[in-house]
């Protein structure tokens, strides 16, 4: 049984990299991990995605670009405000300006760069470099 669904998409994602697999699959899925693949998507970390409904839920097929060194999730989902985000940079990424931080805010789900520009801050979920 699972209990962080987003936590296992990451995973399999990273380890489906790693693995020089070309694409996954991933079940079970919710809307989040659809916004999560989209961010990723935009910055060039997955090439595409497709929900593909199976009639018990659904499940994405992810097709990666190979240019994931590392992605999770960040539990507990610390509340950030926007004057704060660089310090959370420096904890979950690498170097500056490379990589993505995930942010859920009350205008939907944002990186940390988008999150910047409208001077808002919500939950850290995920990273990704």
């Amino acid at each position: 049984m699972t209990k962080d669904l987003l936590n296992d998409a990451l995973v399999a994602v990273r380890h489906a990299d790693r693995d020089g697999r070309p694409r996954v699959d991933l079940a079970p899925t919710s809307k989040l991990i659809g916004e999560v693949l989209r961010l990723f998507r935009e910055h060039g970390y997955v090439s595409d995605f497709a929900f593909v409904p199976t009639g018990r839920g659904g499940r994405y097929e992810v097709t990666l670009a190979r240019r994931i060194n590392s992605c999770g999730v960040v539990k507990p989902r610390l509340a950030v405000r926007v004057d704060e985000l660089e310090r959370f940079e420096s904890r979950f990424l690498p170097a500056q300006d490379f990589g993505l931080l995930v942010l859920s805010t009350n205008r939907g789900v944002v990186g940390q760069a988008q999150a910047r520009e409208m001077k808002i801050g919500g939950r850290l979920l995920a990273y990704v470099y």
